[in-house]
């Protein structure tokens, strides 16, 4: 091995990459593309929903960067591969893939159905493993000297035991799972695989608590910071974990929860 004889920063910047980003629609999805935008790269954004894909690809655009949206049912295997092959195709490369699709459903453990456990796995757990696998494949046939990057959405919930939302937190701790597994796998190639497991953040689909006085502050009751966050505050690790500023990080989830965690374990 050798030793650097010159420090020399690694660039945090993304010129000339691709980022396929999926939930990419709104909310965390749609400010982790905007990071990745305004750090350089252009943008495939996937979803089910078009009008949302189209409002997102606008945001991109302001920014100064390319933008392109495939809508995609996530939890459709052969749409999953398409999505990502389309986004490669048309940008004539991939370099980055953040898995954020998901979906949550609250109720007890005994109110699920086998419907609900389905479509809640299909969506955040096999349609990010396909997706992966589908994007390794591209990333591989690439002549480049950017090292692949794949960043996997996970949650606190897969750390901590938070109420009726059982199939979810199994779901994202299977992504963490895998996230350590495909690290292992593809670290010869210099594909590195991450993950970020979010805290309590407002968006679209918290609205309804953190907008009520009420519920809000309930929430908030467990978080040191004493506030949710908000998507752009998942800016800096999201940019970190797509550069070359990571190269010997993988296999790794950063927790970005305003000290949530931290403060369950020290009220122990």
């Amino acid at each position: 091995m050798l030793l650097d004889t010159e420090f020399q920063m690694p660039s945090f910047r993304l010129d000339g990459r691709v980022a396929l980003v999926t939930g990419g629609g709104r909310g965390l999805g749609v400010g982790m593309a905007q990071a990745l935008a305004h750090s350089g790269a252009d943008i495939a954004l996937a979803a089910r929903t078009e009008s949302e894909l189209n409002n997102a690809a606008e945001l991109i655009r302001a920014i100064g960067r390319r933008a392109f949206i495939v809508p995609t049912d996530i939890a459709d295997v052969e749409a999953v591969r398409a999505m990502v092959n389309r986004a490669a195709e048309h940008f004539g490369r991939l370099d980055i893939l953040v898995n954020c699709a998901a979906i949550n459903m609250r109720q007890p453990a005994d109110k699920f159905t086998v419907e609900d456990w389905d479509k809640i796995m299909n969506i955040n757990l096999r349609g990010s493993f396909f997706a992966a696998q589908e994007a390794v494949r591209v990333m591989r046939q690439q002549q480049s000297t950017h090292k692949g990057k794949i960043i996997n959405v996970s949650s606190i919930a897969a750390e901590i035991v938070v109420p009726n939302v059982t199939p979810y937190a199994t779901s994202k701790g299977g992504i963490r799972q895998m996230t350590r597994g495909l690290s292992v796998e593809l670290a010869k190639e210099n594909i590195c695989v991450n993950a970020i497991a979010p805290g309590r953040f407002w968006t679209q689909m918290t609205d309804s608590v953190f907008s009520n006085p009420d519920l809000y502050e309930s929430a908030v009751s467990v978080i040191p910071m004493g506030r949710p966050g908000i998507p752009s505050e998942l800016a800096g690790v999201t940019v970190l974990l797509a550069s070359d500023a990571s190269d010997y990080i993988t296999g790794q989830t950063i927790t970005v929860d305003g000290g949530w965690t931290v403060g369950v374990a020290v009220k122990a």
